[in-house]
């Protein structure tokens, strides 16, 4: 059994893909409204062609997983959750957070804290929230 996170965007999800693959170093697949097969009794509402329809992108060996959805039933993002993404340096800690934070908000620039040798949170341009971490200081 596998639990994956799917974030739903307002017509911005190319724009948030672009940047998760940056802050990430990883590659996301992806298909479009306009890619799908014809399906009796349903067509995307005119516009939306362009629209994430599913993507998915793997970030240290879990999926997460993205979408437009359609006017007709806009996304929000709420504080009642974050992604947690744990690497392996300081280094990509610090790369991860510069590329979220462009237009985001930080909630905790990248520190040392008892629990974490680097650990940073911040909510990005769309709304997302993330917590970034590597792993426990040394005794």
């Amino acid at each position: 059994m596998k639990i994956a996170p799917y974030l739903h965007f307002n017509g911005d999800c190319a724009q948030a893909l672009a940047l998760y693959e940056e802050a990430f170093g990883a590659k996301a697949d992806v298909m479009r409204y306009g890619d799908a097969p014809p399906s009796e009794g349903y067509a995307p509402p005119p516009g939306t062609e362009d629209f994430i329809m599913h993507a998915q992108i793997v970030v240290g060996g879990a999926e997460l997983m993205l979408c437009d959805l359609t006017p007709d039933m806009p996304a929000s993002f709420g504080n009642g959750i974050a992604i947690h993404v744990t690497f392996d340096s300081e280094a990509r800690v610090d790369a991860a957070f510069g590329a979220l934070k462009e237009g985001g908000s930080v909630e905790m620039e990248p520190q040392e804290t008892f629990w974490s040798k680097r650990f940073a949170s911040l909510a990005d341009r769309f709304g997302v929230r993330w917590m970034l971490s590597v792993g426990c200081p040394e005794e």
